[in-house]
């Protein structure tokens, strides 16, 4: 297991100094899931939601909580961001929406943290959009999947450590 990085040596919480780390490309991607009753995601389907297009505006909520982490997470570096790309899945199966986000920057540190919080965000619209309809929906599996560039290179989930 890795060092913790956010703290100093006397275990007080610090953002990171990445001013020597070299800029490369990173792209991260999480995922979540929303699960609902089968006549919610027919809803949603249908664009019969009374809030209006669900799916749309979970993409863009996705969007702009990716470009707003630094401000969500008290050590996270602002970053100029190069590509955030949210997608909302239909499930029939589940039945519920995936939810899925892919971030990339240029810069000296990763991205894992914008995908999560734009896989968390967009969730968090789905369900505020058809609450009304059902209030039992359940937000589960959000994770990282994947993560490439800088030091440590590329990883995906199932990978070793």
């Amino acid at each position: 297991m890795g060092e913790l990085t956010h703290l100093d040596a006397a275990g007080a919480a610090n953002m990171v100094d990445v001013s020597e780390k070299a800029a490369t490309t990173r792209t991260a991607r999480a995922e979540g899931l929303v699960l609902m009753r089968p006549e919610t995601l027919r809803l949603i389907r249908e664009g019969d939601a009374k809030k209006g297009d669900v799916i749309g505006t979970a993409r863009l909520a996705g969007i702009m909580a990716a470009k707003r982490t630094h401000e969500l997470i008290p050590l996270c570096h602002p970053l100029l961001l190069t590509k955030v790309r949210v997608e909302c899945e239909p499930d029939e199966a589940l039945p519920g929406l995936r939810v899925a986000a892919e971030v990339k920057v240029t810069g000296q540190t990763g991205v894992e943290m914008e995908a999560l919080t734009a896989v968390s965000v967009a969730c968090l619209t789905i369900y505020d959009m058809v609450k009304a309809a059902d209030r039992g929906m359940r937000i589960e599996g959000i994770h990282l999947v994947s993560k490439e560039g800088g030091k440590s290179g590329t990883w995906r989930v199932g990978e070793a450590e």
